[in-house]
């Protein structure tokens, strides 16, 4: 390294240090710029009537607020009551199988959405998944 400093970065420096001006913090900066908008929404103990309505708008209303990322928990199935019912199909009974059908289903969400996805272990593994919103 220099140890020789030039009379003209002393001025500089001098005249920075005498200044109030503040420089921005770029990790501030950057950080807030990267910061991806996430909702999450439990759907147990729901009716499949109930959780259709509330995640039809849970989306919409997650979209007018900019979020790109949804996280839907509706559990395994495994405390479902559908397996008393004969009538019932084991598997689209339970929200797990429902919702994301619901929504796929649904033509006016699929225009705010750009993909579902099965949600990774940390936010639910196979009792949730994500739905990721277009950018409004």
């Amino acid at each position: 390294m220099n140890s020789k400093i030039s009379e003209k970065d002393k001025k500089i420096w001098n005249e920075f240090l005498s200044k109030d001006e503040k420089l921005p913090d770029k990790d501030d900066i950057q950080n807030k710029t990267n910061i991806k908008k996430i909702r999450s929404l439990d759907l147990h103990g729901k009716t499949l009537d109930e959780a259709n309505s509330i995640i039809e708008n849970f989306i919409k209303k997650s979209y007018e607020d900019k979020v790109q990322k949804l996280i839907i928990v509706t559990g395994k199935g495994l405390h479902s009551n559908n397996e008393k019912d004969p009538y019932v199909s084991k598997d689209l009974g339970i929200l797990k199988y429902s919702i994301p059908e619901f929504v796929r289903n649904n033509e006016n969400l699929m225009q705010i959405i750009s993909n579902i996805s099965e949600a990774s272990v940390k936010d639910g593994g196979s009792g949730a998944f994500y739905i990721f919103l277009k950018k409004k």
